[in-house]
Order: C-alpha cells, then sequence, then structure tokens
C-alpha cells in the first residue's frame, strides 16, 4: 500500500545560500497571462472572498475568487464593481445555472473563471469544460478542480483547464475524507500532480496552516497556493466580529456544511464540512505580510531566489512522530514549574 505524506510529515533540508537578503527571494508566477507577485488565491467561499477580499488581494498582489454561493446578478454585480481596477475571478459549478453564470461573469469582467467542485474528476466536470472551451476565447484561462490524483490531474488538464485545484477533503473545516473515506494526504496530491507532463498549472488547494506549508507546497510543484482558514478571520473577509470570552472571532465554515447548505438552497444534499470560528487577526495586508516574510526566509534556506530555483533544489526528510513534536515549540508541552 502507498504511503501519502502530508506536509507535518516532511521537512526541506537546509542548504548552503548565498541569498543576503530575503528581498532577492521573487514568489512572482502567473495563470496564463495573468502575473501575481504572491502566489496565493484566496478561497471562493462564502466567508472569505467577496468584494473586499478581492481588493485587498489585488493590492497585495495575490489574487481572490468571488464565490458562487448567491444569485447570478449578487456575483455578477461584486464582479464589476472591482472593475477596471482589480483582476479577479469568479467561480462557477457544473449543473444548474452554470453556463448562464459564466457568460454573464465574463460579460461582467471576471478575469478568470473557477469550476468549483468537490470532486472535479468527474463527468460533470469534463462537459462543464468542454461546453466553455467552445464558447469562451481560446487564450481565456479557466481554473477548475478539484482532484486528488495524478489521473485526475491529467484528465482535466486535457478537458480544456488552464490550472487545477489539488487536494480533496483537505480543508480545515472539511469532513469529507472522514465522511466518504476518500481523499488523499495534501502534499501527497501535489508531489503525483507535479509528474504531469501537462502544462496546466498547479494549484495546492487545502491543508495550508502555515507559510512552512506553503514553502513546502511550492517546492513540491505547486504553482500557486489557495488559502480559506489563514484568511477567514481577517477583517476584509465576510462576516462579522463578535466576542467569547473576551476575545474576538469570525465565522469560517465549509460551503458542504448543513450551515452553508441551508443558507445558499435550502436544503441539504451532503454532510462534507462543519461551520466553526478563527480568531480574528486583523487586516489582510498584515497577514499576506508576515507570510511573504516566511515565505521568503524559507526559499533562503534551500538558497532558492525564486519558485523554480527551489524546485530544483529541494531535498526532503520524512519526519518521525518525536521529530514532529521538537519541530513545534515543544516548551509549550512542558508541565508548569518544572525545572
Amino acid at each position: 500500500m502507498k504511503v501519502a505524506l502530508t506536509y507535518d510529515d516532511v521537512l526541506l533540508v537546509p542548504q548552503y545560500s548565498d541569498i543576503y537578503s530575503r528581498q532577492e527571494v521573487k514568489l512572482t508566477n502567473n495563470l496564463g497571462e495573468l502575473e501575481f507577485a504572491l502566489p496565493i488565491i484566496a478561497s471562493p467561499m462564502d466567508t472569505v472572498s467577496e468584494s473586499d477580499m478581492a481588493y485587498a488581494m489585488w493590492k497585495n498582489w495575490g489574487v481572490a475568487i468571488i464565490h458562487r454561493y448567491n444569485t447570478v446578478e449578487e456575483q455578477c454585480a461584486i464582479v464589476a464593481s472591482l472593475k477596471p481596477d482589480v483582476v479577479v475571478g469568479a467561480a462557477i459549478g457544473v449543473v444548474g445555472d452554470y453556463q448562464e453564470r459564466a457568460k454573464k461573469l465574463y460579460d461582467a469582467g471576471a478575469d478568470f473563471l473557477c469550476i468549483d467542485v468537490a470532486h472535479g474528476h468527474h463527468i460533470l466536470m469534463k462537459k462543464a469544460l468542454t461546453h466553455l472551451r467552445s464558447t469562451l476565447p481560446p487564450n481565456y484561462h479557466i481554473m477548475a478542480g478539484n482532484v486528488a490524483t495524478l489521473e485526475g490531474f491529467n484528465d482535466l488538464a486535457d478537458w480544456g483547464a488552464d490550472s487545477i485545484r489539488c487536494n480533496i477533503g483537505g480543508g480545515s473545516i472539511c469532513t469529507t475524507r472522514v465522511q466518504t473515506g476518500h481523499g488523499v494526504s495534501g502534499l501527497q496530491t501535489i508531489l503525483d500532480c507535479a509528474k504531469s507532463d501537462r502544462d496546466a498549472k498547479i494549484i495546492a488547494d487545502g491543508g495550508i496552516k502555515t507559510a512552512g506549508d506553503i514553502v513546502k507546497a511550492l517546492a513540491a510543484g505547486a504553482d500557486f497556493v489557495m488559502l480559506g482558514s489563514l484568511l477567514a478571520g481577517t477583517d476584509e473577509a465576510p462576516g462579522e466580529v463578535f466576542e467569547l470570552d473576551g476575545m474576538r472571532f469570525k465565522t469560517y465554515r465549509g460551503m458542504a456544511s448543513p450551515d452553508a447548505q441551508v443558507e445558499w438552497r435550502n436544503k441539504i444534499s451532503s454532510h462534507e464540512g462543519i461551520s466553526s470560528t478563527v480568531p480574528h487577526c486583523g487586516s489582510v495586508e498584515e497577514v499576506l505580510t508576515a507570510l511573504k516574510c516566511n515565505v521568503r526566509s524559507g526559499f533562503s534556506y534551500s538558497g532558492a531566489r525564486n519558485i523554480q530555483e527551489l524546485r530544483t533544489k529541494a531535498e526532503w526528510v520524512q519526519q518521525t512522530g518525536a521529530s514532529q513534536v521538537e519541530s513545534s515549540p515543544h516548551i509549550l508541552r512542558r508541565n508548569n514549574g518544572n525545572c
């Protein structure tokens, strides 16, 4: 049986570096003709990405994808309100109004579309990609997913996807692996999909908890990372800040959670997510600035000045359970008062 590794299972080996300053590290990557200085995408979730998030992500050199859990008119109005100043993506599904939604979002100025479904290696994805490729301009960027295997990645690329979201069930509020028994660990998915000879971009989506995880994902072959929980507590994420026991929080929920499904379509078709909270953590700019600083530091430990160099130079070791403990701030595990 194959062993599937996730981010906490491995470390990158420090190497000789001639990088004098983190500012020498460039994190630039592109989605087709769209170039971004920060390879971070805000997830298309209703507690993450609406107009404020999209503007803040673009201002800080990343990008957001406006979620689809609203009416066509509401989603198009958000996209239209951001143009022509902001590059922004928009999500669609594979059934129902997706064809109308895709056309209207394109007309409203969405710079790219994201076909957003839980299990992307599916006949409905094939039909949706085939349709969109026949109706949209040939150079228009289409993101699709999610997939967990090299076969799935290759099929979506062959069906017309320009970038592919890779990972199933790894999100912090996702219960797909528990409820269905299916999935592949997050880092293993990236390592497997990176073996593809197709030129579609790899989006590491789910399981990213720290800047170190971002470095590992990019080293393993990802072109971008997609973040949900790390951005959901910011000022710019939808939802109000509330206090609980003297601390400030915001709501964060999976789009397959019962709460989200009832609010979105007045019924529950699956139980593959939960609704929870995340600490309020200030502005998106503060979060992204900290992530960018630490990711650049991570590159410097491998002596890499860009994403391609990191992939080429990356050396890995697998951690034991004891090593994982040692890798964390383990003083917190000591009993108070013990010497």
